[in-house]
């Protein structure tokens, strides 16, 4: 039987399902579980048909880049022009560790030393966040209408005490406490991973290579900007960086506030 390659199914997905069907914790999902890939997929391609982006393994990095950004989308599948089948997926963050793993030795350029606020690298307008208290539905809410990946969770003083992302979702399944979606951020994050170090934040005065070398040993798809009294100050993602990086500096596309 031979086969081929249609689609992909990510976080997204999971979370837009629990944002259609969840009513209360009084009444089951019954859907999640009865629904089969197919029906979703045809469901929601009524309501918003995306092909799917892709790319040859003969383009080039910039082109890969490119269209991760161009097209909002975390992942960009490697198709093989004669069979159509996927070979591989690339990442923001698989890009990203190859430029500072083998590029490293090269001279770097001399905006690498400017910093975040000089290059104006980051989201700093109209930051979406959430409260330790705030219900798990409200946050996928959140998700699912700002079209964010990550939401720092601020306490009363305006510190930055947590951040809730889209891979915590997953939790959700492992656990199967997604019938239950009036819990608090904070109650859903006791069943995060007992390695998670914390959030990861940086300054607007810190320089560029500064930044990218915390990102990528931190291994996180985004770091959240504080000011000295660790509020919250803007976003910078790994689309910020990889527009910096290579999309800018070759005049191409000018981001429109892209928080991956």
């Amino acid at each position: 039987m031979l086969l081929s390659f249609l689609g992909m199914l990510t976080i997204t997905d999971f979370i837009n399902i629990l944002h259609r069907y969840y009513k209360s914790p009084m009444v089951q999902i019954y859907e999640l579980e009865e629904h089969k890939i197919e029906s979703w997929r045809e469901l929601y391609l009524q309501e918003t048909f995306k092909p799917l982006v892709n790319i040859t393994p003969d383009a080039s990095l910039f082109d890969a880049v490119y269209s991760l950004i161009k097209n909002k989308i975390h992942r960009l599948p490697v198709i093989d022009p004669n069979s159509g089948n996927a070979l591989y997926i690339l990442t923001h963050k698989r890009i990203l560790k190859f430029l500072q793993l083998f590029v490293s030795e090269m001279p770097k350029p001399a905006f690498m030393k400017k910093t975040l606020e000089e290059l104006g690298i980051g989201t700093y307008l109209n930051i979406a966040f959430i409260h330790p208290n705030t219900p798990i539905i409200k946050a996928l809410s959140i998700f699912v209408e700002r079209r964010v990946s990550a939401l720092p969770v601020v306490d009363e003083s305006g510190k930055v005490v947590d951040i809730y992302s889209k891979f915590d979702v997953i939790n959700l399944a492992a656990e199967k406490t997604y019938n239950n979606l009036d819990i608090t951020v904070t109650q859903a994050l006791q069943h995060r991973s007992q390695y998670f170090e914390g959030v990861v934040k940086c300054h607007k005065l810190e320089a560029l290579e500064t930044t990218v070398d915390r990102i990528v040993k931190a291994e996180v798809h985004r770091l959240v900007v504080v000011d000295e009294k660790e509020s919250i100050v803007g976003i910078v993602s790994l689309s910020d960086i990889l527009q910096a990086l290579v999309l800018t500096p070759a005049g191409s596309i000018r981001k429109e506030s892209i928080t991956e």
